[in-house]
């Protein structure tokens, strides 16, 4: 069994908290945006038992093959827990508890709990609070993949690119 401080190291160096706002409409309707809060970790393939025993330490989640065609990348698999009461039951009381130790890990720990308890109080159902939300949401994993992303769309020369359209024309907000 997994020890308490693992899951913290293992998580600090592979694991990410994330939130997807996802548009209105989409297979199931519905007029405004739903928000799925994530916290994962991907290990590459021959690490695949690492995973199995993180899912039996927290009693929850999934673990499924992603394949990645990327330069430099290889296979992996993914450990994943979104569904949103087991993010409320295991995943924030744990890491409240055991703390996070790098720097920019308890900062994106921190923002996805601020942006949790606004969709418990279904914040997210209006403008102002949909718009905190992605301000907030803006400010998870700086400094590395977005950075990237950014780099990597501007060709390089490290001009400011949008990163998401306005969701709000979209939505409607009651």
């Amino acid at each position: 069994m997994l020890s308490a401080d693992y899951v913290v190291g293992l998580t600090d160096g592979e694991g990410s908290f994330t939130i997807y706002p996802r548009p209105p409409g989409g297979s199931r309707g519905g007029k405004s945006f739903k928000m799925e809060c994530h916290y994962y970790l991907k290990l590459q393939e021959d690490d695949l038992a690492a995973l199995k025993q993180l899912k039996e330490f927290f009693g929850c989640g999934t673990i499924y093959f992603q394949r990645d065609k990327r330069e430099n990348h290889t296979d992996c698999y993914r450990y994943e827990i979104n569904h949103f009461e087991k993010i409320a039951e295991v995943v924030i009381p744990f890491f409240t508890e055991h703390k996070l130790q790098t720097k920019s890990k308890k900062k994106d720990f921190d923002l996805f709990c601020k942006i949790f308890k606004m969709i418990q109080k279904q914040e997210h159902f209006t403008e102002k609070g949909f718009t905190k939300i992605m301000e907030l949401k803006s400010k998870m994993h700086k400094n590395r993949a977005r950075r990237m992303r950014e780099i990597r769309s501007s060709g390089g020369n490290g001009e400011q690119t949008l990163m998401y359209s306005n969701p709000s024309s979209q939505a409607s907000w009651g």
